[in-house]
């Protein structure tokens, strides 16, 4: 890989972005992502504004046989939005968003955050199923499938998908939708960024807010296991209405107490949500309770403090095939020796809309209603990286034999690689990778796109 000159060369049009080399002030900061683990130096970091810019940058690291990496406007854990050496595709100056109100659409720019879509759509009391946290980027979320509070109602954000403005591997910027390039649309519904980069995101929005019914409540850590036997027994006929997360938890005020949680978001009307959260709210003795009317905007951002840029993650997912009374006094015994305050075991409940669309309509696998496992470790002090590492993947590993051989692909952690006769990408997207490998081939046949979860062509 050959260190990339200073400025775009070769591009039908001037570039209008802002190029940035290791010596420019500015570069240090543009370099670093969410999560404070990541530590990679681009040779170059070109911040575009338009589709043409993203475009030039392409064709440059393409034809220069430069490693290319793309970055949207939120986390990225794994760390695959840096290049260490090669072209870092900055998207995170492109947050712009236009909602038509009749039409209930919505058009994002490929470098917004879920807090930037919130902003705008809610001004016409409509929302599309997005990031359980604001400052998550629309496109890593999106182009995985899109899990959100909203889910159980509305289904994923890549159900809510109308068209996608891509810029592929041979330059071109095409429209992919239901009519136009309709193999390209169905594989970015989940099957993230290997197609191309999404410049442009249209959405279908709902009607929702601007005042929801928030739910959270927190216990004392000694009731954890009943908290979450409680948990698994109401979300088996959980209410399209309502998506609810359970979380083994810490205090917010540092403190490293833990707590056992529910979280959630209704929406439908205040008398519905009363009746439907009842049974939750019958366990009683609980630390804190929200359950009430709230701007759904202001829900979006209530976990947004857990997970401040800069600090350091390492997670670690996967669906599970049982949650039963075994697997809950695992996690409740490993959750205990946790040496983080700041690390979480979250249960997700994908359920109703999100699980009735067919497995083949989009690139996304999992459709049955059940329960996502996902470890989030995050920790300040670097010195504290091996030990906080080495739980987490302890702590996985003692859950595993309660684990399907699937993941969120959003959750595939940057250290996931094929060994053992087992490819963790092959089995994020289960029977739709053959059909997402065809796409790949005619879309990226060379894998330019290949710092992601890949799909090799």
């Amino acid at each position: 890989m050959t260190t990339p000159p200073a400025t775009i060369s070769g591009a039908p049009q001037p570039f209008g972005g802002e190029l940035l080399r290791p010596a420019d002030p500015g570069y240090d900061d543009a370099r670093r992502i969410h999560n404070g683990m990541i530590d990679k130096r681009p040779g170059l970091i070109a911040r575009c504004r338009s589709s043409a810019d993203v475009a030039a940058v392409v064709v440059f690291a393409r034809d220069g046989g430069h490693e290319l990496s793309v970055r949207g406007g939120g986390h990225n854990v794994a760390g695959r939005a840096v290049t260490e050496g090669g072209v870092m595709l900055d998207l995170s100056a492109m947050r712009a968003v236009a909602v038509d109100p009749a039409a209930r659409t919505a058009r994002a720019q490929g470098g917004a955050r879920w807090g930037d879509v919130d902003r705008e759509t809610q001004r016409h009391g409509l929302a599309v199923t997005g990031g359980m946290i604001s400052t998550t980027g629309i496109g890593g979320l999106t182009l995985g499938g899109g899990l959100g509070w909203l889910m159980g109602r509305y289904g994923l954000t890549v159900d809510n998908l109308l068209s996608a403005e891509v810029v592929t591997a041979d330059g071109a910027v095409v429209t992919a939708s239901a009519s136009e390039h309709e193999d390209l649309f169905w594989a970015l519904r989940g099957g993230g960024g290997n197609f191309g980069v999404v410049t442009s995101f249209e959405y279908r929005l709902h009607p929702v807010g601007p005042v929801v019914t928030g739910f959270r409540v927190v216990y004392p850590f000694s009731r954890a296991a009943e908290v979450l036997r409680a948990y698994r027994d109401f979300t088996a006929s959980i209410p399209d209405e309502l998506t609810l997360n359970a979380a083994l938890l810490h205090a917010p005020d540092g403190s490293g107490v833990k707590l056992a949680g529910i979280v959630g978001c209704h929406v439908g009307p205040a008398e519905q949500a009363e009746r439907d959260l009842a049974p939750l709210l019958a366990l009683g003795s609980a630390e804190d309770v929200l359950a009430g009317p709230i701007e759904y905007t202001t829900l979006n951002s209530l976990l947004d403090a857990a997970y401040p840029r800069g600090a350091l993650n390492y997670w670690k997912s996967s669906f599970l095939d049982s949650f039963s009374d075994e697997a809950i006094a695992v996690m409740v015994d490993e959750f205990a020796a946790c040496p983080s305050p700041s690390s979480a075991f979250v249960i997700e409940n994908p359920h109703g809309e999100a699980t009735s669309v067919p497995v083949e309509a989009t690139a996304v696998p999992f459709r049955a209603p059940g329960y996502n496992f996902l470890i989030t470790s995050v920790w300040r002090d670097a010195a504290a990286s091996e030990a906080n590492v080495a739980w987490t993947r302890r702590a996985f590993e003692a859950v595993r034999p309660f684990a399907a051989d699937r993941c969120y692909v959003n959750y595939l952690a940057g250290d996931e690689a094929a060994g053992g006769g087992r490819d963790p990408v092959r089995a994020a997207y289960g029977p739709n990778y053959e059909r997402l490998v065809a796409v790949k081939r005619r879309y990226d046949p060379a894998n330019l796109f290949r710092l992601n979860q890949n799909i090799r062509p």
